[in-house]
């Protein structure tokens, strides 16, 4: 079956296969064929009834970061679980132990090339935070500037990508052998995580994220997002601005009347949006943890690791999803989800319409508390999975973006409305994509494009005309196959024409019987009766090819 005998992977298949049948997946453990080879069936029965959802969060935290990062990416699939397992997972925190400062020392003095304490004045060597892939300091650079620095765990590269290898062969199996597999298709949605933690790794990436975004929010006078220290920032060391403020589902109810809570959530809302419909560069973790507000009174978005790419294409059939749903348009919400999805085997069309008109019923005259705009997305989601329709990952981490946006916004103001934010933007967003569509690069390109098509147009031009003269034009017409047209025209006359051949032996036979002779058959005149034969032989023929022969001309 595939199963690789290294040691560190069978002991990862028995914890995979252990989880899969304490949460009622036994059926995939079979099929996939792990269960006899590993000795897990006694899992099966240690358990009466499914275990809570917080269960599974605390049971794949056990399993290491690689795990952490893989569910949080399953929180945002739920066309995979259900949404109470999705929701434990949305919340796992990656907190781990933290490493020890003799380690945080190696690293920076091999990776910057000096030692800490000739790069920074001051750091503190207790942690600030740390999470499976590194954990945070707080510093001061020696011109007296506050910075936070992130420090990568050593040898945390080589452990995740053993579990890779190992993930690739259980996704393989399970891929390969059942039906769960053969319908979501795990080896894809592997290989984009894989593309995805192994971004994360290198902290040049999320520096890179970072001036990104500060740049493309600049606009924006209550956001902030801090800056790197290009000089002393490496693939697995990343200092950054340090951002005073605290988690905004952590402020006290005093201190949120104190802010202008409105046009916070206003703008936040509205730079996602056009971080997601306009830039096509989106932060794709907005969950509270990542969204300080400052010491000044405005937000700064942190943790800029997972980040996502949406192309210009796609980026309108998101914003026209929206609006439906946003106006509580059904069909059209349907249509434009089987426009961005890609259908598969056993895909039921009339069931998903009618399931995403329901959905979008229920909440027409829903007031501000019960709508989610993000969850609806997710149910879409989830709704297009049961019916065979494989949606790109960028509209599940659009829903999961929209609903942490949810959440942080009715903090901030719990009379902000997402639904009246999106009809609001959208005729902004659409002007500044058609801006964007008219920048210097893409006229350049139109022009360059056009200078081709005049160049080309003389010579192009002159062998229309020289053709002409020769009298060398042909046109095509592809509607009508003439070739099979001639072929039943063909059949007609020749059955038109045997058909006359018959009813003249038939005639002559007929005459032929009044004619005296000698030669007899049957006691009728001889040659009339060779006719008559004749012509039934004939006859008898012609009706077998009728039946017959255009019988599976028709099935061809």
């Amino acid at each position: 079956m595939g199963i690789s005998l290294k040691l560190e992977h069978l002991t990862l298949y028995k914890e995979i296969a252990w989880l899969l049948l304490k949460y009622g997946r036994s059926d995939v453990v079979k099929q996939a064929g792990i269960d006899a080879s590993l000795n897990v069936e006694e899992v099966i029965t240690e358990k009466a009834q499914m275990p809570e959802a917080e269960e599974l969060a605390k049971d794949i935290e056990k399993l290491g970061p690689t795990f952490i990062k893989l569910a949080q990416l399953l929180s945002t699939r739920p066309d995979i679980l259900s949404p109470a397992y999705t929701h434990a997972l949305s919340r796992l925190q990656d907190n781990v132990e933290a490493f020890s400062f003799a380690d945080i020392e190696q690293i920076i003095t091999s990776e910057l090339g000096v030692r800490i304490s000739n790069a920074f004045s001051e750091f503190d060597a207790e942690p600030l935070a740390a999470g499976s892939l590194g954990q945070v300091h707080q510093a001061r650079m020696r011109d007296g500037r506050e910075v936070v620095v992130k420090v990568q765990r050593p040898n945390i590269r080589e452990q995740i990508l053993k579990d890779l290898e190992a993930l690739a062969e259980i996704a393989k199996l399970i891929d390969t052998h059942t039906e769960v597999g053969r319908r979501y298709e795990f080896q894809p949605m592997l290989e984009e995580f894989r593309k995805s933690i192994l971004r994360e790794l290198d902290f040049r990436l999320e520096a890179n994220n970072l001036i990104t975004l500060h740049r493309n929010l600049a606009e924006f006078d209550t956001l902030e997002v801090p800056l790197p220290i290009e000089d002393f920032t490496t693939s697995r060391v990343l200092t950054m601005e340090h951002v005073h403020g605290k988690k905004i589902t952590a402020l006290s109810p005093l201190e949120r009347i104190e802010l202008d809570g409105d046009k916070l959530a206003e703008q936040l809302f509205h730079a996602y949006l056009k971080q997601l419909l306009v830039d096509g560069f989106f932060h794709a973790d907005p969950h509270p943890g990542n969204v300080l507000l400052t010491d000044k009174g405005k937000i700064a978005l942190l943790d800029l690791g997972m980040v996502a790419r949406v192309a210009p294409g796609l980026q309108e059939k998101l914003l026209q999803l929206l609006l439906a749903i946003s106006e509580n348009h059904p069909e059209e919400a349907a249509t434009l989800a089987l426009q961005v999805g890609e259908l598969k085997v056993g895909f039921d069309e009339q069931t998903f319409r009618r399931q995403v008109a329901e959905l979008i019923a229920q909440n027409q005259d829903s007031n501000l508390i019960e709508v989610q705009v993000g969850r609806i997305v997710l149910e879409v989601t989830k709704m297009a999975g049961e019916n065979c329709v494989r949606m790109p990952q960028e509209l599940t981490m659009l829903g999961k973006m929209l609903l942490n946006l949810d959440q942080v916004g009715h903090t901030l103001s719990p009379d902000f409305n997402p639904n009246e934010a999106i009809r609001k933007h959208a005729a902004t967003i659409m002007q500044r994509r058609m801006l964007k569509s008219l920048s210097p690069g893409s006229i350049f390109s139109s022009v360059i494009e056009m200078k081709d098509f005049l160049q080309r147009l003389p010579g192009r031009f002159n062998k229309i005309l020289d053709k002409l003269a020769d009298n060398q034009v042909q046109v095509k017409v592809d509607a009508i196959d003439e070739v099979k047209l001639m072929e039943g025209l063909q059949k007609i006359a020749n059955r038109i024409t045997l058909g006359l051949v018959l009813a003249a032996l038939i005639v002559s036979a007929a005459m032929l019987m009044n004619v005296p002779t000698t030669f007899r058959i049957f006691g009728y005149p001889g040659l009339a009766m060779i006719f008559f034969l004749a012509a039934a032989t004939g006859g008898v023929i012609l009706v077998f090819n009728i039946i017959f022969g255009d019988e599976k001309s028709r099935k061809r």
